[in-house]
């Protein structure tokens, strides 16, 4: 076998795994649609979920795990986000190559693979335990926050390090400060980066259920949620109508249903996050 033959072999080969990989993606999407789009209305988008004679949640619909699961991202993104960014920056910029730097880096890159479990377990020693907060949305998003923050900090890294360094020598060369260098150069031009990895942390939040089993998520909470108090997130509601219904014939639709809406709200961050990184590429470009 020549190396022409050896060439279009491998390229058969990458093609074939990426093709496997649109197809079970495909498959899995496909799935979930058929088995939850005839259940999908605006009764089941606005109402809340109610209780049959048999004791299953079969009627209604999952507006307040909606409302929910927006209030966890909403608390992940005032949480992780400026926690994580300006702690890249800060290490990437201020500190360098430095001991403790590079101290911190693997730190959390052993950080981000901790399994969410062990994250939920820790929102509900030092959170609730040991600061004696109520279980609640906030509890539950600043675990979240904590989960997804090694990831924001990895992100914001890369896209800060991808930044020239032509960039910040041209910016100090006419006698700009370090942080005005930072702030009017180097984040705006890394800002793409950024906001993409921002984004996919949040999609990870919004999808994870192991963490809020134990931070106050409950299968039926009366009303709407609040910061302090039981409430409702999808990944939750359809851990619950697949592995407590006691008809899953019933309970299969609202499942798959519930799990199109979760997939709608994260399909739906990711499409917001590849129009901010083309807005910003369109924008400053180096």
């Amino acid at each position: 076998m020549n190396r022409k033959e050896k060439e279009e072999l491998y390229f058969m080969a990458f093609r074939g795994c990426a093709w496997l990989v649109v197809g079970i993606l495909a498959i899995l999407i496909g799935f979930i649609l058929i088995g939850g789009i005839g259940k999908l209305s605006l009764d089941f988008l606005t109402q809340a979920p109610k209780i049959d004679t048999r004791g299953s949640m079969t009627q209604g619909g999952i507006f307040p795990a909606i409302v929910g699961t927006v209030y966890l991202m909403l608390v992940v993104l005032a949480f992780a986000v400026p926690i994580g960014v300006l702690g890249a920056v800060y290490l990437v910029e201020y500190q360098g190559k430095s001991r403790f730097a590079k101290f911190v880096w693997i730190i959390v890159h052993n950080l981000a693979g901790v399994p969410s479990i062990v994250y939920g377990l820790l929102g509900l020693g030092l959170l609730v335990a040991y600061l004696q907060l109520d279980l609640g949305i906030l509890v539950a998003g600043v675990t979240l926050g904590l989960l997804v923050l090694p990831v924001v900090i990895v992100t914001t890294r890369e896209a800060l390090i991808a930044v020239p360094s032509t960039v910040r020598e041209a910016s100090l060369a006419v006698g700009a400060t370090k942080w005005q260098t930072v702030r009017h150069h180097v984040i705006p031009y890394a800002m793409p980066g950024i906001l993409t990895g921002t984004i996919l942390s949040l999609s990870r939040a919004a999808g994870e259920t192991a963490p809020i089993l134990a931070l106050g998520a409950t299968a039926l909470a009366p009303g709407l949620p609040s910061l302090f108090g039981p409430y409702m997130a999808l990944p939750y509601h359809i851990y619950i109508m697949s592995s407590q219904s006691t008809n899953s014939a019933l309970t299969a639709p609202i499942q798959y249903a519930s799990a199109i809406v979760l997939l709608a709200i994260v399909i739906g961050m990711n499409l917001f996050a590849i129009y901010l990184r083309k807005k910003y590429r369109d924008k400053y470009r180096w």
